[in-house]
Protein backbone atom coordinates (compact mmCIF):
# COMPACT_ATOMS: atom_id res chain seq x y z
CA UNK A 1 0.00 0.00 0.00
CA UNK A 2 1.48 3.41 -0.75
CA UNK A 3 -0.80 6.38 0.31
CA UNK A 4 -1.10 9.50 -1.41
CA UNK A 5 -2.60 12.64 -0.93
CA UNK A 6 -3.54 15.69 -2.79
CA UNK A 7 -3.69 19.60 -0.94
CA UNK A 8 -3.53 23.06 -2.68
CA UNK A 9 -1.63 25.13 -0.99
CA UNK A 10 -1.28 29.06 -0.64
CA UNK A 11 -5.08 28.66 -1.50
CA UNK A 12 -7.33 31.29 -1.20
CA UNK A 13 -10.39 28.82 -1.50
CA UNK A 14 -11.20 25.17 -2.28
CA UNK A 15 -9.33 24.57 -5.85
CA UNK A 16 -7.64 27.68 -6.15
CA UNK A 17 -3.62 28.01 -4.61
CA UNK A 18 -1.19 25.63 -6.49
CA UNK A 19 -1.83 21.66 -6.12
CA UNK A 20 0.59 18.97 -5.00
CA UNK A 21 0.78 15.36 -4.83
CA UNK A 22 2.10 13.56 -1.61
CA UNK A 23 3.06 10.31 -1.57
CA UNK A 24 4.18 8.25 1.49
CA UNK A 25 6.86 5.65 0.48
CA UNK A 26 8.62 4.87 3.35
CA UNK A 27 8.73 1.09 3.73
CA UNK A 28 9.22 0.94 -0.10
CA UNK A 29 12.43 1.58 -1.79
CA UNK A 30 11.75 2.36 -5.30
CA UNK A 31 14.13 3.63 -7.73
CA UNK A 32 14.79 7.07 -8.65
CA UNK A 33 13.04 6.09 -12.44
CA UNK A 34 10.10 5.21 -10.35
CA UNK A 35 9.63 8.29 -8.17
CA UNK A 36 9.90 10.62 -11.85
CA UNK A 37 7.27 8.02 -12.81
CA UNK A 38 4.95 8.47 -10.74
CA UNK A 39 5.99 12.28 -10.40
CA UNK A 40 4.66 12.16 -14.80
CA UNK A 41 1.78 10.45 -13.62
CA UNK A 42 0.48 12.55 -10.91
CA UNK A 43 1.68 15.60 -13.38
CA UNK A 44 0.67 18.31 -10.38
CA UNK A 45 3.57 21.51 -11.00
CA UNK A 46 4.89 18.86 -8.03
CA UNK A 47 5.02 16.04 -6.45
CA UNK A 48 6.56 14.87 -3.21
CA UNK A 49 7.81 11.68 -1.50
CA UNK A 50 8.03 11.17 2.02
CA UNK A 51 10.61 8.26 2.46
CA UNK A 52 10.43 7.95 6.16
CA UNK A 53 7.55 8.01 8.63
CA UNK A 54 9.20 9.11 11.79
CA UNK A 55 12.69 11.88 11.74
CA UNK A 56 16.03 10.59 10.32
CA UNK A 57 18.59 12.94 12.33
CA UNK A 58 15.88 15.37 13.53
CA UNK A 59 13.49 15.62 10.33
CA UNK A 60 11.39 13.80 7.82
CA UNK A 61 12.99 12.96 4.37
CA UNK A 62 11.16 14.37 2.02
CA UNK A 63 12.14 14.33 -2.10
CA UNK A 64 10.56 16.53 -4.63
CA UNK A 65 10.06 15.84 -7.99
CA UNK A 66 8.75 17.80 -11.03
CA UNK A 67 7.37 15.77 -13.97
CA UNK A 68 11.23 16.62 -15.67
CA UNK A 69 13.43 16.33 -13.03
CA UNK A 70 14.05 16.50 -9.20
CA UNK A 71 14.31 19.58 -6.58
CA UNK A 72 16.75 20.69 -4.14
CA UNK A 73 13.94 22.64 -2.93
CA UNK A 74 10.21 24.03 -3.76
CA UNK A 75 7.85 26.24 -1.41
CA UNK A 76 4.10 24.91 -1.63
CA UNK A 77 5.67 21.43 -1.57
CA UNK A 78 7.80 21.95 1.54
CA UNK A 79 4.13 23.60 3.25
CA UNK A 80 1.84 20.96 1.53
CA UNK A 81 4.15 17.78 2.76
CA UNK A 82 4.45 19.40 6.14
CA UNK A 83 0.83 19.61 6.62
CA UNK A 84 0.11 16.17 5.63
CA UNK A 85 2.91 14.34 8.02
CA UNK A 86 1.26 16.54 10.37
CA UNK A 87 -2.34 15.30 9.96
CA UNK A 88 -1.76 11.34 9.09
CA UNK A 89 2.38 10.40 10.86
CA UNK A 90 1.99 12.38 14.04
CA UNK A 91 -0.12 11.41 16.51
CA UNK A 92 0.51 14.19 18.74
CA UNK A 93 0.30 17.08 16.46
CA UNK A 94 3.38 18.96 16.87
CA UNK A 95 3.29 22.64 16.38
CA UNK A 96 6.83 22.32 14.88
CA UNK A 97 8.28 20.26 12.61
CA UNK A 98 11.78 19.78 10.13
CA UNK A 99 11.90 18.67 6.88
CA UNK A 100 15.25 17.34 5.31
CA UNK A 101 15.50 18.50 1.67
CA UNK A 102 18.24 18.04 -0.50
CA UNK A 103 19.02 22.07 0.75
CA UNK A 104 19.38 20.74 3.92
CA UNK A 105 17.07 21.12 7.30
CA UNK A 106 14.19 23.66 6.65
CA UNK A 107 11.44 24.33 9.47
CA UNK A 108 8.32 24.38 9.45
CA UNK A 109 5.88 25.84 11.92
CA UNK A 110 1.77 25.69 12.32
CA UNK A 111 0.04 28.28 13.62
CA UNK A 112 -3.20 28.80 15.88
CA UNK A 113 -6.12 30.33 15.92
CA UNK A 114 -8.92 31.36 13.62
CA UNK A 115 -6.61 31.08 10.65
CA UNK A 116 -4.23 28.40 10.94
CA UNK A 117 -1.05 29.14 8.52
CA UNK A 118 1.43 26.49 7.59
CA UNK A 119 5.02 28.96 7.76
CA UNK A 120 8.44 27.67 6.49
CA UNK A 121 11.91 29.28 7.50
CA UNK A 122 14.14 30.04 4.66
CA UNK A 123 17.54 29.61 4.19
CA UNK A 124 20.20 32.66 4.04
CA UNK A 125 20.13 34.45 0.99
CA UNK A 126 22.92 34.81 -1.49
CA UNK A 127 22.28 38.05 -4.10
CA UNK A 128 23.98 37.37 -7.91
CA UNK A 129 23.46 39.80 -10.45
CA UNK A 130 21.65 42.45 -11.34
CA UNK A 131 20.31 43.18 -15.12
CA UNK A 132 18.83 45.89 -16.77
CA UNK A 133 15.33 46.36 -18.19
CA UNK A 134 16.63 46.03 -21.21
CA UNK A 135 17.61 41.81 -20.66
CA UNK A 136 13.99 41.88 -19.38
CA UNK A 137 11.89 43.97 -21.80
CA UNK A 138 12.53 41.29 -24.83
CA UNK A 139 11.21 38.53 -22.67
CA UNK A 140 8.26 39.60 -21.12
CA UNK A 141 7.42 41.92 -24.01
CA UNK A 142 7.16 45.05 -22.02
CA UNK A 143 8.24 48.75 -22.85
CA UNK A 144 11.42 49.92 -20.66
CA UNK A 145 8.85 52.52 -19.44
CA UNK A 146 6.88 49.43 -17.32
CA UNK A 147 9.85 48.72 -15.12
CA UNK A 148 10.34 50.19 -11.91
CA UNK A 149 13.80 52.84 -12.21
CA UNK A 150 13.79 52.65 -8.27
CA UNK A 151 14.79 49.25 -7.46
CA UNK A 152 16.98 46.90 -9.37
CA UNK A 153 16.55 43.47 -11.55
CA UNK A 154 18.50 41.11 -9.33
CA UNK A 155 19.09 37.63 -9.24
CA UNK A 156 18.00 36.25 -5.36
CA UNK A 157 18.32 32.42 -3.83
CA UNK A 158 16.92 31.33 -1.01
CA UNK A 159 17.26 27.31 -2.09
CA UNK A 160 16.45 27.60 -5.75
CA UNK A 161 17.21 31.05 -7.90
CA UNK A 162 14.83 34.12 -9.40
CA UNK A 163 15.34 36.58 -11.12
CA UNK A 164 13.12 39.06 -9.29
CA UNK A 165 11.78 41.90 -11.71
CA UNK A 166 10.03 45.37 -9.83
CA UNK A 167 7.31 47.04 -12.54
CA UNK A 168 5.57 49.70 -11.62
CA UNK A 169 1.84 48.46 -11.77
CA UNK A 170 -0.59 46.48 -12.35
CA UNK A 171 -1.17 47.10 -15.96
CA UNK A 172 2.28 46.17 -16.62
CA UNK A 173 2.48 42.95 -14.75
CA UNK A 174 -1.18 42.15 -16.65
CA UNK A 175 0.39 43.55 -19.74
CA UNK A 176 2.80 40.61 -19.98
CA UNK A 177 3.64 38.93 -23.41
CA UNK A 178 5.36 36.09 -22.45
CA UNK A 179 8.17 35.41 -25.49
CA UNK A 180 10.18 31.65 -24.44
CA UNK A 181 12.72 31.69 -27.22
CA UNK A 182 13.78 35.30 -25.29
CA UNK A 183 13.56 33.51 -22.02
CA UNK A 184 15.50 30.61 -22.97
CA UNK A 185 18.14 32.49 -24.58
CA UNK A 186 18.02 34.96 -21.63
CA UNK A 187 18.70 31.61 -18.59
CA UNK A 188 21.54 30.61 -20.73
CA UNK A 189 23.84 33.14 -19.04
CA UNK A 190 22.50 33.17 -15.96
CA UNK A 191 22.26 31.01 -12.75
CA UNK A 192 18.31 31.59 -12.09
CA UNK A 193 16.20 29.83 -14.54
CA UNK A 194 12.93 30.96 -13.29
CA UNK A 195 11.47 34.95 -13.30
CA UNK A 196 9.46 36.71 -10.74
CA UNK A 197 7.99 39.94 -11.67
CA UNK A 198 5.94 41.98 -8.93
CA UNK A 199 4.13 45.05 -8.34
CA UNK A 200 2.71 47.04 -5.85
CA UNK A 201 -0.90 47.76 -7.14
CA UNK A 202 -3.15 44.25 -6.42
CA UNK A 203 -6.56 42.87 -7.53
CA UNK A 204 -7.45 42.79 -4.09
CA UNK A 205 -7.50 45.45 -1.86
CA UNK A 206 -6.40 43.54 1.20
CA UNK A 207 -2.98 42.69 -0.45
CA UNK A 208 0.23 44.45 -0.98
CA UNK A 209 1.98 43.50 -3.74
CA UNK A 210 0.74 41.67 -6.43
CA UNK A 211 3.18 38.71 -8.22
CA UNK A 212 3.78 36.42 -11.93
CA UNK A 213 6.02 33.79 -11.94
CA UNK A 214 7.32 32.08 -15.01
CA UNK A 215 9.64 29.01 -14.53
CA UNK A 216 9.09 27.39 -18.00
CA UNK A 217 12.43 25.37 -17.99
CA UNK A 218 12.04 23.41 -14.94
CA UNK A 219 8.13 22.72 -16.16
CA UNK A 220 6.09 25.28 -15.54
CA UNK A 221 4.97 28.06 -18.07
CA UNK A 222 3.55 30.30 -15.04
CA UNK A 223 3.02 29.35 -11.98
CA UNK A 224 -0.06 29.94 -9.58
CA UNK A 225 1.71 29.85 -6.37
CA UNK A 226 5.61 29.92 -5.43
CA UNK A 227 7.03 29.55 -2.20
CA UNK A 228 10.81 29.42 -3.09
CA UNK A 229 9.77 32.18 -5.57
CA UNK A 230 8.38 34.29 -2.48
CA UNK A 231 11.00 33.81 -0.51
CA UNK A 232 13.73 35.56 -2.54
CA UNK A 233 11.17 37.84 -2.88
CA UNK A 234 11.01 38.56 0.38
CA UNK A 235 14.78 38.35 0.64
CA UNK A 236 15.03 41.29 -2.09
CA UNK A 237 12.31 43.57 0.27
CA UNK A 238 14.66 43.29 2.76
CA UNK A 239 17.90 44.13 1.33
CA UNK A 240 16.95 46.90 -0.68
CA UNK A 241 14.18 48.24 1.75
CA UNK A 242 11.25 48.64 -1.14
CA UNK A 243 8.91 49.89 2.01
CA UNK A 244 11.29 51.79 3.34
CA UNK A 245 12.55 49.64 6.49
CA UNK A 246 14.41 46.55 6.98
CA UNK A 247 11.14 44.67 8.25
CA UNK A 248 8.05 42.78 6.80
CA UNK A 249 4.79 41.64 7.16
CA UNK A 250 2.88 41.46 3.85
CA UNK A 251 0.25 39.72 1.98
CA UNK A 252 1.23 38.63 -1.56
CA UNK A 253 -1.09 37.52 -4.29
CA UNK A 254 -0.31 35.32 -7.28
CA UNK A 255 -1.62 33.16 -10.01
CA UNK A 256 -4.82 35.88 -11.15
CA UNK A 257 -3.68 35.59 -14.81
CA UNK A 258 -4.17 32.06 -14.93
CA UNK A 259 -7.41 31.95 -12.87
CA UNK A 260 -5.82 30.36 -9.89
CA UNK A 261 -6.18 32.89 -7.02
CA UNK A 262 -3.55 32.42 -4.93
CA UNK A 263 -2.72 34.21 -1.58
CA UNK A 264 1.35 34.11 0.69
CA UNK A 265 2.27 35.51 3.97
CA UNK A 266 5.83 37.20 4.16
CA UNK A 267 7.19 37.77 7.29
CA UNK A 268 11.05 38.97 7.25
CA UNK A 269 13.81 41.02 9.39
CA UNK A 270 17.02 42.16 7.95
CA UNK A 271 19.76 43.25 10.86
CA UNK A 272 23.25 43.87 9.59
CA UNK A 273 23.86 40.88 7.59
CA UNK A 274 21.98 38.76 8.99
CA UNK A 275 18.40 37.97 7.58
CA UNK A 276 15.11 36.13 8.51
CA UNK A 277 12.59 35.20 6.22
CA UNK A 278 9.48 33.16 6.31
CA UNK A 279 6.32 32.22 3.93
CA UNK A 280 3.24 31.29 4.82
CA UNK A 281 0.10 30.16 3.83
CA UNK A 282 -3.12 27.94 3.87
CA UNK A 283 -2.75 23.89 2.88
CA UNK A 284 -6.45 23.22 2.23
CA UNK A 285 -6.75 18.85 1.17
CA UNK A 286 -8.55 17.64 -2.00
CA UNK A 287 -8.23 14.13 -2.07
CA UNK A 288 -6.84 10.77 -1.01
CA UNK A 289 -6.12 7.50 -2.21
CA UNK A 290 -3.44 4.29 -2.93
CA UNK A 291 -0.76 3.95 -5.53
CA UNK A 292 -1.03 0.56 -7.62
CA UNK A 293 2.43 0.13 -8.94
CA UNK A 294 2.83 -1.79 -12.10
CA UNK A 295 4.41 -5.53 -11.32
Amino acid sequence: MIPFYIVDVFAVGPLTGNPLAVVITAGRSLPDAMLRAIAQEMNYSETTFITATTPINGGYPVRIFTPEQELPFAGHPTLGTAAIIRAHLQPEKSDRLLLNLQVGPIPVTFATGDDPLVWMRHNPPRFGATLTPEDLAPVLGLGLEAFDPRFPIQEVSTGVPFVIVPVRNLAALQGIQWERSRYFQLIERLEAKAILIFCPETEAPDNDLSVRVFAEAIGVVEDPATGSANGCLAAYLLEHQYFGQPQIEIRVEQGYAIKRPSLLFLAGSKQAEAFEVNVGGRVIPIAQGELTLPV
